[in-house]
C-alpha cells in the first residue's frame, strides 16, 4: 500500500499534450513527446519477444517471509512466466534508498526505478505477460484502500493477541460485501481476468485457510477461495512465504507493523463508489488541472475581516455551529476535546476559508448537581467554582486555538429568560406533565438527592458506583430509586424513598412530530451514523414522559408558583445555553435561532450526548411553537481511550487540558495528532509510542521534509526567488493529482469527513517527496541549461504545492499553516482563494515572486522524551495527593467510569488519624486490584469470578479511606429495602 502513489501514475492514460503559455507555468517551447509513465512498462511478448525477455531477466523481486503481501507479488510473477531474479530478504531491510521505512516487496525495474506497491507489481508483470488488467482495477482499490486495512487488523488481533472474535467483527463488513459480489457471479472468478483474483486471493490467504478464523457463514467467498488456492501459482506463492506454518508464519511481520486503528465505512463501498474513488485521469484531465493552475490566484485586495457580530445574511450559506457545552467543574482531557471542540473548531476555520457565513459559539454548562458537589468538595460556592473554572476552560482552548466566535456560559439572566420562556410555552400549550414521583431524601442531610447527589449499584450491569441517573459503565439511564445500595454523596448515609412532586416534558404526545421531522433532517443534513443509530434506539420502543425539574438550589428556577423550591433538569436546561449564549452575544440572536429557512444548524459531541439533542431538545423546541432553528447536521464521534485504559485525574492517568502545554510539545502537534485518531467510525486509543511515530514519520519526513526541501531550494539554488516553470508531462501529471486530492479533501470536509480529510494533505506531501526525489534537482542545478530549467521548475512547481499544502493545513494546525505562509510570503488570502473554489490548484507563487527564511517546521521526538511522558501520565501521582472525584459526565463526556467514590471501611478498627505509609500501600493494592478487574472483564470471564475480584477491589477501596484518616461509619446493609 506504500506503493499507491506509484500505482496512480499507471492509469493514467498517455498522449500529446496542447501548448501552454502561462507566466506561472510554461511547456518546453514547440515541443511534443509522448508522456512520459513513472513506471517504464516493457514490450509486451508478441510484439517484440526477444526483447521482453531481455528487459524482463534484468528485474529482481525482493520478498520477505512471513509478509502476506509477497505471497501476491510471487503469485503473479509465476503467472506470468516473466524471467525475474528473486531475493530474499527480512523484514527490516531497506531496499528503497529514499524510503524512510522498510518496504516489501520492491520490484526494480531495469531501468533503476523501484515499484514498491504489491498490487502495481501485480498489476505490471501480468500486463508486460500480455494479460489484460482493466477490469480488476476497482477491485483493486477496494482492496488497497478498504479491504487491507480491516485485514492488517484482523490479522494483529487473530494472530498477536488471540482475540478470534474481535478479528471476525473486523472482517465481517468486508468479507460480506465480497461474498455478496461473488453471488452475482455467473463464473467461478471475480474477472474474466486473473488479476483481482491473484491479489484478494493472496490477501485472504492467511485468514480462509486458517481454521482459527470465524469468517461465518459465506459460501459464494469460500467456493471462490477454494477454487483460487488450487492454482499451481497460489499454491507455490503461499509455500514460499507463509513454509505451511499459517498465522504462526506472519508474527515475525506483523510484529514490526504499527497497531493499526481501523476506520469504519458507514457501508460497503458500491461499484459506483470504487469508481468515484480512483484517479483514473485522461490526458484532456490533467491537460485542464494544468491549464487552471496557470491562471494563478484571483486579484483581491486583502482578505475580508470578520466583523461582529455575525448575522445570517440573504444570499449567503448561513452556519451555525455549536460544540456540546462542556461541564464547567471540571478541566476537560483529550477525549473532551477531540470530541467536540476541537472537531467542530476545524470545520469552523474550513468554512471560513469556503466563504460561508459561520458563526461558532459555545460555553460552560454552569448548572445541575456536578457543580454543587464540586463546590462542597473544594469549599466554594457553587458561583465561585464556576467562575474559577469557567477560566480554566477559556485558558485550554485558547492555547488549543479553538477559534469560538463566542465562548459564554449559561448562569446568566438571559439563560433563565429564554429557559423560562420556552417552559411556558410548552405549558401553555399542553406539553408539560405533573405527576407525584419516587425519590431518595436523605434524612440526614434533610434533602433529596437528585443525580450526582446518590450513588449505588447499578440495576442493569452491576456496576458499584453507578450515578443517579446514569451509569457510566453501560451506559444506561437510570432512577435514583433503582439504584441498589444507594447512598448519600455528603454524608454516606443510606437514603429513603420519599413522594416528590414534578414537571414532566410529554414527549409522547410530540412523538410523531418529531419522527416527522427527524426522516427530514436525517436524510438531507449530514448525521453520522451513530447518531442516527442511537437516535432510532430511542424511538424503537416509543418514548415516555421525562422529568425536566429537580429538588436541587443551583439551577435555572422553575418559574410556576407550584414549583417555586425547584430549579430546571440539567439536561432540559443546558441545551438551552447554545440560546442564550447567542443571545449574550447579540441581542439579534433570533436571526439564528428562529430562522430555519435560512440557517444551518451543526451540533458535535460525543456519542452519549446524542439522544438528548436528537431527542430531549428538539421536542422542547418542537413544543414551544415559535419558530426554533433544529439541527440540520448532528455530528457524534465515538469515545477515545488514554492507551489500553481510561483518562482519570484522580488516577493521575491521561493527558487533561490543562497539562498538554506543558509537555513542551506545541498545541498544533497535539490538534494533527488527536485528529489523525479522530475517532469517527469505532473508539481510539491515544498512545505516546503512535504520537511519536506519526509526528517523526508523517510530519517531520513527509510533511515537513517535502515543505522545507521545496522552499531551501529556491533560496539555495535560485537566490530566493521562485524560478521559471516550464511544464513538461510528468509535471502536470503531479499537478492533476494535487487537484484529485485537493478536490477529495473538500468533499470530505463538506461532508465532515475530518479524518479522511486529513490524509488527503499527507497523500499530497507524499506525491511531492516522490516527484523531488525522482526529478533531482539538487543534481540537475549542476548541469546544462536544460537541467537548470528543469530543476527550476520542479523547485517552483513543488515550492507552490507548499503553498497550498499551507491551505489545507489552516483548519487543522494554524500556526503552522500561518508559518509557512510567512516563509514563503505567500499572498494573505491565497488560502481562501484556494479554498473557495471547488478543489483548483492555483499558482499562488508565480516565477520571480521572493520567499522569506526557511526552517524547518517540526521537531523530532526522542523515544527518551515519550518514555518519560508516558511514565508522568502514567498514574504516578504525589503522595499527598487526595484522590479526588473523577472527570463528570456533561454534555463533553467520553463516558469514562468515575474511579469509584470513597466507602467508608466496614473493617472493625476505629481510624481516628490517617497512615500514610499505610494509605500508600493500599492504593497500589487497590490500583492492581483494579487492573485486574478490567483484565478480567476485557476478557469476558465468568461472572462470579469477576463479582469475586469486585468485592475484594471494594473492601480494599474501604481500608484505604480508613488509612487516608476517614472517619468511619457502619455500613449500610446490603439487600436494604427501598
Amino acid at each position: 500500500m506504500s506503493g499507491v502513489g506509484v500505482q496512480l501514475h499507471q492509469r493514467v492514460e498517455v498522449g500529446k499534450p496542447a501548448e501552454l503559455s502561462s507566466p506561472c507555468f510554461t511547456d518546453r517551447n514547440n515541443q511534443t513527446r509522448q508522456t512520459e509513465q513513472s513506471v517504464p512498462i516493457p514490450e509486451r511478448r508478441g510484439e517484440s519477444e526477444r526483447g521482453g525477455e531481455r528487459e524482463a531477466g534484468q528485474m529482481k523481486l525482493f520478498v520477505s517471509e512471513g509478509n502476506p503481501h509477497c505471497v501476491k507479488a510471487l503469485a503473479a510473477l509465476e503467472l506470468s512466466g516473466l524471467k525475474c531474479d528473486v531475493q530474499l530478504v527480512n523484514h527490516e531491510e531497506r531496499v528503497v534508498p529514499f524510503l524512510n521505512r522498510p518496504v516489501i516487496p520492491v520490484l526494480l525495474l531495469p531501468s533503476g526505478q523501484h515499484l514498491f506497491s504489491a498490487n502495481a507489481i501485480c498489476q505490471l508483470l501480468l500486463e508486460m505477460a500480455g494479460k489484460s488488467t482493466d477490469e480488476s482495477k476497482q477491485l483493486l482499490e477496494w482492496e488497497a484502500t478498504e479491504l487491507q486495512p480491516a485485514l492488517l487488523q484482523a490479522l494483529h488481533k487473530q494472530a498477536l493477541q488471540g482475540k478470534s472474535s474481535e478479528a471476525a467483527a473486523v472482517l465481517k463488513g468486508p468479507l460480506g460485501w465480497l461474498d455478496q459480489y461473488l453471488s452475482k457471479r455467473t463464473t467461478s472468478f471475480l474477472t474474466e481476468e486473473i488479476l483481482a483474483d491473484i491479489v484478494l486471493g493472496a490477501a485472504l490467504y492467511p485468514v480462509l485457510s486458517d481454521p482459527a478464523f470465524e469468517v461465518g457463514d459465506l459460501p459464494s467467498l469460500q467456493a471462490w477461495f477454494n477454487h483460487v488456492r488450487e492454482l499451481p501459482a497460489c499454491q507455490s506463492a503461499a509455500q514460499k512465504v507463509l513454509k505451511g506454518k499459517g498465522l504462526e508464519a506472519l508474527k515475525g511481520f506483523l510484529q514490526k507493523q504499527p497497531v493499526p486503528h481501523l476506520q469504519r465505512r458507514d457501508s460497503p463501498p458500491s461499484a459506483s463508489e470504487m469508481e468515484e474513488s480512483e484517479p483514473v485521469m485522461t490526458q484532456e484531465e490533467i491537460e485542464a488541472a494544468a491549464q487552471a493552475c496557470r491562471k494563478g490566484l484571483p486579484q483581491c485586495s486583502a482578505t475580508p475581516q470578520k466583523k461582529h457580530p455575525i448575522l445570517p445574511e440573504e444570499g449567503k450559506r448561513n452556519v451555525l455551529l455549536t460544540s456540546a457545552l462542556p461541564y464547567v467543574n471540571n478541566v476537560p482531557h483529550l477525549g473532551n476535546i477531540i470530541g467536540c471542540v476541537l472537531s467542530a473548531d476545524v470545520f469552523a476555520r474550513y468554512g471560513r476559508l469556503r466563504g460561508w457565513n459561520l458563526l461558532y459559539v459555545c460555553g460552560t454548562d454552569e448548572y445541575g448537581t456536578a457543580t454543587e458537589n464540586k463546590a462542597r468538595e473544594e469549599g466554594l460556592t457553587p458561583q465561585e467554582i464556576c467562575d474559577k473554572y469557567h477560566a480554566v476552560h477559556c485558558a485550554i482552548y485558547k492555547w488549543f486555538q479553538i477559534s469560538f466566535d463566542y465562548f459564554g456560559r449559561t448562569t446568566t439572566e438571559r439563560q433563565t429568560e429564554i429557559s423560562q420562556n420556552i417552559f411556558w410555552r410548552l405549558h401553555e400549550r399542553g406539553f408539560l406533565l405533573e405527576d407525584t414521583v419516587e425519590q431518595l431524601h436523605c434524612e440526614n442531610c434533610q434533602r433529596f438527592l437528585a443525580d450526582r447527589f446518590v450513588e449505588g449499584v447499578c440495576p442493569h450491569c452491576r456496576y458499584p458506583e453507578a450515578r443517579g441517573d446514569q451509569c457510566d459503565k453501560c451506559g444506561r439511564l437510570i432512577n435514583a430509586v433503582e439504584l441498589k445500595e444507594p447512598q448519600c454523596k455528603v454524608c454516606q448515609q443510606t437514603p429513603v424513598v420519599r413522594s416528590s412532586k414534578h414537571l414532566f416534558l410529554d414527549l409522547p404526545k410530540l412523538e410523531s412530530e418529531l419522527e416527522q421531522w427527524l426522516d427530514k433532517s436525517t436524510s438531507s443534513g449530514d448525521w453520522t451514523n451513530n447518531a442516527k443509530n442511537i437516535t432510532r434506539s430511542w424511538l424503537r420502543d416509543g418514548l415516555k414522559p421525562r422529568c425536566i425539574t429537580r429538588d436541587l438550589k443551583w439551577g435555572t428556577p422553575v418559574p410556576h408558583p407550584d414549583y417555586s423550591d425547584k430549579v430546571f433538569y440539567v439536561w432540559f436546561d443546558a441545551p438551552i445555553g447554545y440560546l442564550s449564549i447567542t443571545a449574550n452575544y447579540t441581542s439579534e440572536w433570533e436571526k439564528w435561532w428562529k430562522n430555519p429557512q435560512q440557517v444551518e444548524l451543526y451540533n458535535f459531541m460525543a456519542k452519549d450526548n446524542v439522544p438528548f439533542h436528537s431527542v430531549v431538545f428538539p421536542c422542547s423546541l418542537l413544543g414551544a411553537q415559535d419558530n426554533y432553528t433544529l439541527v440540520n447536521n448532528l455530528v457524534a464521534t465515538e469515545y477515545l481511550n488514554y492507551e489500553d485504559t481510561k483518562f482519570s485525574k484522580s488516577r493521575g492517568v491521561g493527558v487533561f487540558g490543562d497539562m498538554a502545554k506543558d509537555t513542551g510539545i506545541p498545541s498544533d502537534v497535539w490538534r494533527f495528532y488527536l485528529l489523525y485518531l479522530r475517532p469517527e467510525g469505532q473508539d481510539s486509543a491515544f498512545s505516546w509510542a503512535d504520537m511519536a511515530l506519526k509526528n517523526n514519520s508523517e510530519l517531520l519526513n513527509n510533511l515537513g521534509n517535502f515543505i522545507n526541501r521545496a522552499g531551501m531550494f529556491v533560496s539555495k539554488f535560485f537566490e530566493g526567488r521562485v524560478p521559471e516553470m516550464v511544464l513538461q508531462d510528468e509535471d502536470k501529471r503531479l499537478i492533476a493529482q494535487v487537484c484529485w486530492e485537493l478536490k477529495q479533501y473538500i468533499q470530505l470536509l463538506d461532508k465532515v469527513r475530518i479524518r479522511d480529510a486529513l490524509k488527503c494533505i499527507l497523500n499530497i506531501s507524499r506525491h511531492g517527496n516522490q516527484y523531488i526525489q525522482v526529478n533531482e534537482p539538487w543534481k540537475k542545478i549542476k548541469g546544462g541549461d536544460d537541467d537548470r530549467q528543469r530543476a527550476g521548475t520542479v523547485t517552483g512547481v513543488s515550492v507552490n504545492v507548499a503553498c497550498l499544502l499551507s491551505a489545507m493545513l489552516e483548519p487543522y494546525m494554524p500556526t503552522v499553516s500561518q508559518t509557512i505562509r510567512d516563509q514563503l510570503q505567500a499572498p494573505a488570502h491565497c488560502s481562501s482563494a484556494t479554498l473557495g473554489t471547488d478543489g483548483g490548484f492555483l499558482c499562488t507563487l508565480s516565477a520571480g515572486h521572493p520567499i522569506g527564511t526557511v526552517s524547518p517546521l517540526f521537531q523530532k521526538l526522542e523515544s527518551e522524551q515519550i518514555e518519560a511522558l508516558k511514565k508522568r501520565f502514567g498514574g504516578q501521582q504525589p503522595e499527598d495527593e487526595t484522590p479526588a472525584g473523577e472527570v463528570p459526565s456533561s454534555m463533553v463526556n467520553s463516558a469514562q467510569p468515575k474511579p469509584p467514590a470513597a466507602v467508608e471501611p466496614t473493617v472493625n478498627a476505629s481510624v481516628s488519624a490517617a497512615d500514610p505509609e499505610r494509605a500508600k500501600q493500599l492504593a497500589a493494592a487497590v490500583a492492581e486490584q483494579g487492573d485486574k478487574v478490567r483484565a478480567l472483564k476485557s476478557q469476558k470471564a465468568e461472572k462470579s469470578v469477576i463479582t469475586a475480584e469486585v468485592t475484594k477491589l471494594l473492601e480494599l477501596k474501604k481500608e484505604l479511606a480508613v488509612a487516608e484518616g476517614k472517619n468511619p461509619e457502619p455500613s449500610p446493609q446490603k439487600g436494604k429495602k427501598k
